[in-house]
């Protein structure tokens, strides 16, 4: 039922962008920037991707990549990768860093988006501090929980969690700026709370972002299931649903963690239109 009210949400938002046009204001212009978060030197073993053991012996080449999506004036990161102390898999330049070669700060990011509580996507989200964080419902009752699940890292998290920060968690899909344009996505089975992103460019169209919902071409095409997933029916329900979003929005899907999607968006600093 919440996927199905969500979809409901979502093409009423989507919608709106082609209502009254005489009356409504000129549209900000939406940007999306594909950054560097971190470091996967050599192709890694996807058996443990698939709970009916289809990539038995596959190695990928996996990434770990951030976005960054301006909205006219205001700027949106949507996660935000492996922290700088993760040893071999750190990013080679802290995202701040990457921001101030743009020239931002991170107090200019009004919003800070978390697809799942998983440490290669949250790991340097303690830099935005002053931004709202928009995280699924289901990872935040987690993460805030004062005893969370083993393996859950909170820490990064600690400005939100003590009431430092503003947070939204969302129990469903999120229209980030009122307009349709940039649309948080409610698709969990990955962990609880997880989702995805999708972002409307005047130029290269409309541009799906997975998350973790799949984590590479393999895994996407065939319905994979992680074994680590927390709930396999939802999983494949938020498969079937973004698919039917790609298909029916003519959309770009970027797998987050495939070197081979790096390329469908342009290279660091140039943003995608």
């Amino acid at each position: 039922m919440r996927n199905t009210l969500s979809s409901f949400a979502l093409a009423a938002s989507l919608s709106l962008l082609g209502a009254h046009p005489a009356a409504a204001q000129a549209p900000a212009e939406v940007t999306l920037t594909r950054l560097d978060c971190g470091t996967n030197a050599a192709p890694s073993d996807v058996t443990r991707f698939s709970d009916t053991y289809a990539f038995n012996g596959l190695k990928v080449q996996l990434a770990i990549s951030c976005y960054l999506i301006r909205h006219g004036d205001d700027y949106m990161v949507w996660d935000t990768g492996n922290p700088v102390s993760a040893g071999a898999t750190a990013p080679k330049t802290p995202l701040v860093d990457l921001l101030a070669q743009l020239k931002l700060t991170p107090d200019q990011v009004k919003f800070v988006g978390i697809s799942h509580y998983h440490g290669d996507h949250t790991g340097q989200v303690s830099s935005f501090p002053k931004a709202t964080l928009l995280i699924g419902k289901g990872d935040w009752d987690i993460l805030s929980n004062p005893n969370p699940a083993a393996g859950v890292n909170a820490t990064p998290f600690a400005n939100w969690i003590s009431g430092g920060g503003k947070v939204e968690p969302l129990p469903g899909d999120k229209d980030v700026f009122g307009d349709g344009s940039v649309m948080v996505l409610n698709t969990p089975g990955h962990t609880p709370g997880h989702h995805s992103v999708l972002v409307r460019l005047k130029d290269k169209g409309n541009v799906l972002i997975t998350g973790d919902l799949a984590h590479f071409h393999e895994n996407y095409d065939s319905n994979g299931v992680p074994t680590f997933n927390t709930n396999r029916s939802e999983t494949l329900a938020s498969l079937d649903r973004f698919k039917k979003l790609a298909t029916n929005l003519k959309a770009t899907v970027i797998i987050q963690h495939d070197a081979r999607d790096i390329g469908k968006l342009p290279a660091f600093p140039a943003a995608a239109k």
